[in-house]
């Protein structure tokens, strides 16, 4: 297990040889002690992908390409392993991680196919006079920071059109979860990743360490995905370089479910887009908007299925919904839980922590939620379903998109016209129609509002990472 910075495709101990502990969620036990990174090591991060960027910007696109299917491959071939990696250190169900892994992966798949087809366009000016090239280089060094919810997926989501567009990268993981990141790391160098193109960084001090990388002249983009009021910062910093940024910020999924929808479907995406990966998703669902005449039953239906959930560590056969990251996301989750109820509403089941080691929470549902609840107005990031009652299209639809992120939205309804009606008019950049997932390789994830700038995954991901430029030519 690698617990060193990697720089320059080489493991080193971090400036000063600090370290910083990596806990089991499950059992509170530590799990490793990770290289501490500080502003030095930054600079030397970005020096290394300084270094590497023009011979990977140079590489031919095939080339490319085939490293990176490459990446894919050893990646599904170390499944097992990281899966345990991420169980350990992130907390969630074993079958959830060796998921997680497989999407991670098909992110290299995805973008091999990309790399070859970052297409350019010629045409001749209206006057005649010259012709038009247009052509996609790539950005130049990239500094990434990635969260703890996906410690595989969320760093392969940026490296692989990255790479895909010849960009090299420096990459600073979320403290809670370095471990996958590194394993990751040492898989692509294996994999035929040249020295320097990918660099990882790990933490508990980010600021300096982020700022320290992004003051750095080859340093032309940040790319983040983590909270909103952390995205604000960044962009801020950012905004000092004129850094190009791509931001994945917070959600706060509205999940709409109508009179004449299936119920067994809309409880099964229901508990897909609550419960996968431990409730502990951007694109969880978050407000659960149910159309009075079934909501007594969808309810019901929803809490029978929670309170089924076993809870525990993701390693126990049986398993299906493990701790949260922390002692301070359990606070959180219980605090917003314990307003709600103050409020007026009640738990249908759960409603608190458990007692036992590690930070766990039960699986909730709560009736009788205000639609101006401090809950609907949080990200809760936690196995708590608050169900609002609604009567009218037009309020459900003004309501969901009553905040100011705009990420993930869901809507269940029998009647498909109306279905897509409303999907248009929420205010969200993806969008679960009948369905409790969306997110996929070959599809553009991202946010509108307060939920981000730019997408990742699909064509667009790869151009994320690129600039266009024009030259005007005669011949």
């Amino acid at each position: 297990m690698r617990t060193q910075l990697f720089i320059g495709g080489r493991w080193v101990d971090a400036d000063g040889g600090a370290t910083f502990g990596v806990t089991d969620p499950a059992t509170g036990e530590l799990v490793a002690e990770v290289a501490d990174a500080t502003p030095a090591d930054a600079v030397a991060a970005v020096d290394a992908a300084a270094e590497a960027q023009p011979r990977w910007a140079a590489t031919a696109p095939r080339t490319r390409s085939e490293i990176l299917r490459a990446c894919w491959q050893i990646l599904v071939d170390h499944t097992d392993e990281l899966a345990e990696l991420i169980v350990r250190e992130n907390g969630k169900t074993l079958a959830d991680a060796r998921g997680e892994v497989a999407y991670a992966a098909e992110f290299f798949r995805w973008n091999a196919e990309e790399a070859v087809r970052i297409l350019g366009t010629i045409g001749v000016s209206p006057s005649g006079a010259n012709r038009m090239i247009v052509h996609h280089p790539p950005v130049g060094v990239v500094v990434m920071v990635t969260p703890w919810n996906f410690p595989a997926a969320m760093i392969t989501r940026k490296l692989a059109p990255a790479l895909a567009a010849g960009c090299a990268a420096v990459v600073k993981p979320a403290p809670d979860t370095p471990l996958t990141a590194l394993r990751v790391a040492e898989l692509l160098a294996e994999a035929g990743v040249p020295d320097g193109v990918v660099n990882l960084v790990p933490t508990s001090n980010a600021g300096p360490v982020v700022d320290a990388a992004v003051d750095r002249t080859p340093v032309r983009m940040l790319s983040f995905t983590g909270s909103t009021a952390t995205g604000r910062l960044l962009l801020r910093r950012a905004a000092d370089r004129v850094l190009k940024c791509a931001m994945e910020l917070g959600g706060n999924a509205p999940f709409i479910v109508f009179a004449d929808a299936d119920l067994d479907a809309a409880v099964e995406g229901a508990m897909v887009a609550k419960m996968r990966h431990s409730a502990q998703t951007c694109t969880a669902a978050n407000r659960f908007f149910v159309e009075e005449p079934v909501l007594e039953d969808f309810g019901a239906r929803l809490a029978e299925a929670m309170a089924s959930l076993r809870v525990g560590s993701g390693f126990d056969e049986g398993v299906q919904c493990g701790p949260l990251i922390n002692e301070a996301a359990v606070t959180k989750v219980d605090e917003l839980v314990a307003s709600a109820v103050a409020g007026g509403a009640r738990p249908l089941t759960g409603g608190s922590r458990l007692d036992r080691p590690g930070h766990f929470f039960a699986p909730t549902v709560l009736e009788g939620v205000a639609a101006d609840a401090d809950i609907t107005r949080h990200e809760i990031f936690g196995p708590v379903a608050p169900l609002i009652p609604f009567t009218d299209t037009e309020a459900v639809i003004a309501a969901a998109n009553d905040t100011e992120a705009g990420l993930m939205g869901y809507v269940f309804t029998g009647d498909l016209g109306r279905g897509l009606a409303v999907a248009e008019r929420i205010e969200a950049g993806m969008i679960g129609l009948n369905r409790g997932v969306a997110s996929d390789p070959a599809a553009p994830f991202g946010g509108m509002k307060q939920s981000g700038l730019g997408r990742e995954g699909a064509h667009e991901g790869v151009l994320e990472f690129c600039e266009t430029q024009y030259i005007a030519t005669t011949w």
